[in-house]
């Protein structure tokens, strides 16, 4: 059974925003007491929180579909919707967010690290909070905001100092557990370590963790074995130890070949030129071992490698080994730049940015408009209340949306559509629809779209035209 799981694919959705309210305070000898409807809650937002006691996927491995709550809606005499309860999903430090082109959106680090997975829509307001000098009573509100879906890719890089790379029984998981208080597997056999180990080693006053990776074969960084599934657990860390195996029964292998082959895979899988390498020569307390890391020794310390002899049985030369990985972590520690306190960091907008484009679409004939209010508030609104759409028109005019498709060539009954390309609100263009609020009508209504659309008409005109065509085509057949 799995236990542990380090990239999973997460389907996370906000919760939508509540509906607002269209109400009308009703009371004994006050028959018209005025619009009372609340506003509809907002929808719970969902969020990945870095947790120090959860070091696994496996939770969102079983259960990949996680949703937050709903806004509640209003309700009449002012009452407004309860908001809905955030999602918080914990993590393990040291998590990749990654959408599912491979692109990163997150890299969370550190105890506490938030990131914002899927935003809560908004709520909508009642026609209390719609009323005006001039609109007393509106006869609709404006409709909650979907929450925002997204399909996710978490993936686990383990967040440790030191890493050792080897062979499968080259003695890591050993190491590991003598160096720290950690108690890994171990076996006289290929493959017993099938996750990574970490441990915590102290060494004078240098405090840092270990990390084992297992799998290391030939063809590792091509997904041969189990390399390829945790070599991403290397990345973050501060110096690679090769621990080579110099009591090895493979009569094919010998422990220079062994770190050439490690060597060359770490390569292939990029971006780990820049670590220190430490040789450690594991199993000296094997007679033939000793003599075979004599042999070597002076190999590899001819290439730069800076080589320890250690025997994990006999716990000899652990203590040098230690103390050597702490100076290295000290040093690279020191290197990296200072974390600076988040700053806040306003960007006013721009006196000439409308928040939206108009562009003409030949392919469809109509004009987009694309922008974050125009699309937003086409989601709000309620279509099959004339009022409501009416103060959309409203909106849209004073945003500047009408004059800007004037100068983009719009004529009347020209179609405009807003809204994503495959769910667009699309509709006849009148210039100058100014939302008389001070027109009045019956509550729901607006009178200006009642008005003949002449546009459409030579629309239609024109498709009978071509399906009358059409017909004497199949009749008569071509003239």
């Amino acid at each position: 059974m799995t236990t542990f799981v380090d990239r999973v694919e997460l389907h996370v959705a906000a919760g939508n925003g509540g509906h607002g309210c269209a109400s009308v305070h009703r009371e004994k000898f006050k028959p018209l007491g005025g619009p009372d409807g609340g506003n509809g809650g907002r929808g719970g937002d969902v969020t990945l929180v870095v947790d120090q006691s959860v070091t696994t996927l496996l939770d969102y491995h079983h259960s990949p579909h996680r949703k937050a709550t709903n806004g509640q809606p209003g309700a009449g005499d002012h009452r407004s919707g309860k908001d809905g309860q955030d999602l918080v999903l914990p993590v393990p430090d040291g998590t990749v967010v990654l959408d599912k082109k491979g692109n990163v959106l997150a890299d969370l680090v550190g105890e506490g690290t938030t990131y914002i997975a899927g935003q809560g829509g908004r709520g909508g307001l009642g026609n209390a909070a719609l009323a005006s000098a001039r609109r007393k009573a509106p006869g609709f509100a404006l409709l909650g905001v979907p929450g925002e879906s997204a399909d996710i890719v978490l993936e686990l890089k383990t967040v440790a100092d030191v890493a050792l790379v080897g062979y499968p029984s080259a003695g890591k998981s050993s190491l590991i557990s003598v160096l720290s208080a950690a108690k890994p597997k171990i076996a006289d056999y290929p493959f017993t370590t099938l996750v990574p180990n970490l441990g915590v080693v102290t060494a004078g006053a240098t405090v840092y963790t270990i990390a084992d990776v297992p799998g290391l074969i030939p063809g590792a960084s091509q997904g041969k074995g189990l390399g390829l599934e945790f070599l991403r657990h290397v990345e973050r860390c501060s110096v690679l130890v090769h621990v080579l195996d110099t009591a090895t029964l493979e009569s094919d292998r010998d422990p220079v070949s062994d770190l050439d082959i490690i060597e060359e895979e770490l390569r292939q899988y990029g971006g780990l030129d820049d670590r220190p390498r430490i040789v450690v020569l594991n199993k000296i307390d094997i007679p033939d071992g000793q003599d075979l890391a004599d042999m070597i020794r002076p190999d590899l310390e001819a290439r730069g490698y800076q080589v320890f002899e250690v025997s994990a049985v006999a716990r000899t030369g652990l203590k040098e080994l230690s103390f050597a990985l702490a100076g290295i972590v000290a040093e690279a520690r020191a290197a990296k730049p200072k974390e600076e306190a988040t700053r806040i960091v306003i960007r006013p907008k721009a006196v000439d940015d409308a928040g939206f484009t108009v562009a003409f679409d030949e392919a469809n004939e109509v004009y987009r408009v694309r922008g974050e209010k125009p699309e937003r508030w086409i989601r709000q609104t309620d279509f099959n209340n004339d009022e409501a759409v009416g103060y959309l028109a409203d909106r849209l005019n004073r945003l500047g949306v009408e004059d800007a498709l004037m100068k983009a060539g719009a004529r009347s009954g020209d179609g405009v559509a807003i809204g994503p390309e495959e769910n667009a609100v699309v509709f006849d263009w009148e210039p100058t629809m100014m939302a008389g609020a001070e027109m009045l009508g019956r509550r729901g209504e607006d009178h200006r779209l009642e008005a003949p659309r002449p546009a459409a008409q030579r629309r239609r005109d024109r498709e009978a035209e071509r399906d009358e065509a059409e017909q004497e085509f199949k009749e008569f057949g071509p003239f």
